[in-house]
């Protein structure tokens, strides 16, 4: 996927849903633990050189699994390329917690599936569309199904 990278210098400054100093080893072989500034900002986990402004890589969190590897890690693998596993260590079990649970969180796929649930529950309960005041009618993809609900799925692969 391309990006401009001036967006994306622009998209790292803009205010982050989480920020903090992890350890991070890229996908490579023979890459090693370093210590990063990571910044969760929508759906991009940008990761800065703790001395620098400018992010040096950003990861687009989408078609990914968030894992925990460990009570104070975690890892993200893409889907399409599960071999390349980006590792991250927190300071403590309860910061890994958050991490993941915002990183899950942070994905297109992970908010369609709320808005698909939540807009059929509501029809459910009250037999109304919440969505035909904005002029969303049921032929868009976010249809409601006729009495059928659509829970969420396991969100930890995205």
């Amino acid at each position: 996927m391309r990006f401009n990278e001036k967006e994306m210098v622009s998209l790292s400054r803009q205010p982050s849903e989480m920020a903090a100093e992890l350890g991070m080893r890229g996908p490579k072989k023979g890459d090693v633990v370093k210590k990063r500034l990571v910044k969760l900002v929508v759906n991009f986990l940008f990761y800065f050189r703790t001395d620098e402004e400018e992010p040096i890589g950003a990861l687009l969190l989408e078609q990914c699994r968030v894992e925990r590897e460990d009570t104070q890690a975690f890892s993200i693998v893409f889907l399409d390329e599960a071999e390349r596993k980006y590792l991250f260590e927190c300071n403590s079990e309860e910061q890994c917690g958050e991490w993941v649970d915002s990183i899950i969180k942070a994905s297109y796929e992970f908010m369609r599936k709320n808005l698909i649930f939540y807009r059929t529950e509501i029809h459910r309960l009250t037999g109304k569309d919440p969505l035909e005041q904005y002029g969303i009618s049921d032929e868009t993809r976010f249809q409601v199904n006729n009495g059928l609900q659509l829970m969420p799925r396991d969100t930890s692969s995205l």
